[in-house]
């Protein structure tokens, strides 16, 4: 059935008799997909049977279903016209896990952070409201994204509107990690007994029998049908901000789910649908471990065991780092945002519970507790995805910066992000972040490196520091990754250390030659070195293109931007002086950078000698799905990249020695 549909308007000839098996062809295909592309699992098995019946019901697009995150918008995609597309789900040119403008008419919104979709589901409803436009729109938001305080500036907007808004909170007691606070445990007591779940539906009926026989009648029917309700049962949080609230609901039964929608669209009034799902439904290793299954890897569909690699990720390099650090130190506290397995604070979380703090899809808040526990003599370290961070600039600068609080930032998911799109990307963190007073920010290119980094962090300063690194695998430990750090110095590499038989080999050449024969073969005198300059998670690419430029004969070197600020600009002025080509590597914006910021200080303190420079950092757009080095070649930051735009200031320089 499923291949067969091409638009809801399919969806709505199949019998009702069928939708079963159609929700067991869905779960197949999209499991199918995940196991191989990797991708959001869980939190789209659970919505399955609400998709269907959203689309049998409302008339998308000229409706607008809005998905929150949209993270579960998987079955979205396949039932309007993306069947054959889905098999490309989050590879480079292909559809994205998310809804896309550009995919759909039936994406109504660009999604991928939480807590936006009745914000933009109001602001829709108010726009066609004014433009004479009755067709209904419809926010489906997971509980978990009700942990974010922009989901309540919205639902007290839209109270106070009064406009005709449907939101549907799909409750099933996760985010992406477990879902913990108060919210979780108010919609947990909604959920009550089947008994009462089956007392209101009959009530629900019997005063939705109740005809509306004119204008006038109608708005007292409207009143006469609060007032039953109110006999029955006491008002709740959403009926207090001015909604009609209608559940909870069996999340996986299509005919209820249809019945209770077709009913709510006769409400003159802003409606909350509380739906109770279960994240990872019909697969079990989903269904037993859905934090893991939010969003995997690659995995074996038989079995759910998901693809391991041997080398150790910077993200488990923290994991490891901050546990052992706390349990030398009482004094540090971590602090995430819903995504404690994520960041790598899991076992953290199980070592020290009383230090562990989990706040919720609540960036802003986490960073400001952080603040307050650093005032109260704690160490807090707040992981946060980069692109996550971004919602908490404010509190960054007012809460923390400003007050010099003593937070550490772990930005996980710094740079190019494979696989989840233009929303995940962390390239935005180094330019919104760098012109903060007494921030401090570094940038890490090992395990070991990271562990140094730390330290240095917690005991090193009482400044706040920001700390970042990729989602990848740590490189291989050189021995200059071990050096002490001293505040505001980078890590100078020669060739002898990250490729000492190629720089031997290179030495070998250009022994005894004279200067026109060591040009003819490649060679350069000092003066015509080069220098790559990279933030700490472009080292492995920048060693591939200083190893290219080593085998045909030209001498470079790698300066390591361990930190972005404080700078030591003595320190790099003078470990730049020999070097008359400079290509500077950095995993942010081009605008902003502070690649660019170097290349202006190297122009300006060497204007006796001329300098040939080239920075590599994004272009001014976004950038979509893709593997790693697929994002970094369409940057122009791969390491092929990063050669050629080197060996053409050593081209330059040649022609210029020789002219």
């Amino acid at each position: 059935m499923l291949q067969n549909i091409h638009s809801p308007q399919d969806l709505k000839k199949i019998p009702e008799k069928k939708l079963s098996s159609l929700a067991e062809e869905i779960r197949s295909k999209i499991i199918k997909v995940v196991g191989k592309n990797g991708g959001h699992l869980a939190s789209n098995l659970g919505v399955v049977e609400l998709t269907i019946a959203l689309h049998r019901v409302f008339d998308s697009p000229h409706d607008a279903i809005v998905w929150d995150v949209s993270h579960q918008g998987y079955p979205h995609k396949l039932l309007t016209g993306r069947y054959d597309q889905f098999p490309t789900i989050r590879t480079k040119d292909g559809i994205s896990g998310f809804t896309r403008i550009q995919e759909s008419e039936h994406d109504y919104f660009d999604a991928g952070h939480a807590s936006s979709s009745i914000s933009s589901a109001l602001g829709l409803l108010a726009a066609w409201k004014i433009r004479g436009r009755k067709d209904k729109v419809v926010a489906v938001i997971g509980d978990g994204a009700l942990t974010g305080g922009m989901a309540y500036e919205a639902l007290s907007h839209a109270g106070q509107l009064a406009q005709n808004l449907i939101v549907i909170v799909n409750d099933n007691k996760m985010s992406i990690s477990r879902n913990t606070g108060s919210i979780s445990r108010y919609l947990s007591s909604l959920t009550t007994t089947a008994s009462y779940h089956n007392l209101r539906h009959k009530i629900d009926r019997l005063i939705d029998d109740i005809p509306y026989v004119n204008r006038h009648i109608g708005k007292f029917v409207y009143r006469l049908k609060r007032g039953l309700k109110g006999l029955f049962f006491s008002n709740n949080f959403f009926v207090d901000l001015g909604f009609e609230y209608v559940g909870p609901l069996d999340g996986h039964n299509i005919k209820v789910l249809e019945d209770t929608f077709r009913r709510v669209q006769r409400i003159p009034r802003p409606v909350v649908i509380h739906v109770v799902t279960k994240k990872g439904r019909g697969y079990s290793p989903a269904e037993n471990d859905p934090a893991t299954f939010h969003g995997v890897g690659p995995f074996n569909i038989s079995d759910g065991v998901v693809e391991k690699y041997d080398t150790l990720s910077f993200t488990e390099a923290f994991s490891h780092k901050i546990v052992e650090m706390a349990k030398k130190d009482e004094r540090i506290a971590a602090v995430t945002a819903a995504m404690s397995k994520g960041t790598g604070l899991d076992s953290f979380s199980r070592h020290f519970k009383n230090r562990f703090f989990d706040v919720g899809i609540a960036e802003e808040h986490a960073v400001t507790f952080a603040g307050g526990l650093a005032a109260g003599g704690m160490v807090p370290v707040a992981a946060i995805y980069s692109t996550f961070m971004q919602r908490s600039v404010d509190q960054i600068i007012e809460d923390v910066a400003m007050q010099k609080r003593h937070v550490i930032l772990a930005l996980d998911r710094a740079g190019a992000v494979p696989a989840d799109g233009e929303t995940h990307q962390g390239i935005f963190d180094i330019a919104l972040f760098r012109t903060v007073p007494n921030l401090v920010i570094m940038t890490v290119s090992s395990a070991a490196d990271l562990g140094l980094c730390l330290d240095w962090a917690v005991y090193g300063t009482k400044m706040p520091v920001s700390i970042r690194w990729p989602k990848m695998s740590c490189p291989s430990e050189i021995p200059s990754f071990s050096k002490p750090v001293e505040e505001g110095r980078g890590l100078f590499i020669d060739s002898d250390e990250f490729a000492p038989a190629l720089s031997a080999r290179l030495r070998d050449e250009m022994e005894g030659a004279g200067l026109d024969s060591s040009l003819s073969k490649g060679a350069l005198s000092n003066r015509d070195k080069v220098l790559f300059v990279c933030t700490g998670s472009m080292y492995a690419e920048t060693l591939t293109a200083a190893r290219s430029l080593l085998l045909k004969g030209t001498e470079c070197a790698i300066f390591i931007l361990r930190f972005i600020k404080p700078f030591d600009e003595l320190y790099f002025l003078d470990s730049a002086k020999p070097f008359n080509s400079i290509v500077f590597v950095e995993d942010g914006m081009m605008a902003g950078s502070f690649s660019c910021y170097l290349e202006g200080l190297v122009h300006r303190k060497r204007e006796s000698s001329v300098c040939r420079t080239k920075v590599l950092a994004f272009p001014d757009r976004f950038f979509g799905c893709g593997t790693r080095d697929q994002l970094l070649d369409e940057a122009g930051l791969s390491s092929s990249k990063i050669a050629e735009a080197a060996f053409s200031l050593v081209q330059n320089a040649s022609i210029q020695h020789n002219g």
